[in-house]
């Protein structure tokens, strides 16, 4: 089901969704941190495609790929550039990232917005 019109519509309405009950790491300064499992769940849903992972400094980073279209909707929680790998992950993987009320809290924010 694509809800939404486009990327960048996604993304504002993720950005203003995003906060400490969907990740341990969210800040202020920094709202994207520790959403990418959550995210990418969200964008699965929302627009099918696939989960894929990279291996970065600070751990596993999960995001998507949408109609052969690399979909990052939180890599402005680094700062600096990471390797995109585009190793295959899956639902499970990045919801056990994530943990399920993580990932229901994200859903229930985006619903309300």
């Amino acid at each position: 089901m694509r809800e939404f019109i486009n990327p960048g519509d996604l993304f504002d309405r993720l950005k203003a969704a995003w906060g400490p009950e969907s990740s341990g790491s969210w800040s202020v300064e920094n709202p994207a941190k520790g959403h990418c499992s959550a995210t990418s769940l969200v964008i699965h849903d929302a627009f099918g495609g696939s989960i894929l992972k990279t291996h970065t400094p600070g751990g596993t980073h999960f995001y998507n790929m949408v109609d052969g279209v690399r979909w990052d909707m939180t890599v402005s929680q680094f700062d600096r550039p990471i390797p995109f790998a585009d190793l295959p992950s899956s639902r499970e993987e990045a919801l056990a990232d994530a943990t399920p009320a993580r990932y229901e809290a994200l859903k229930a924010r985006m619903a309300l917005r």
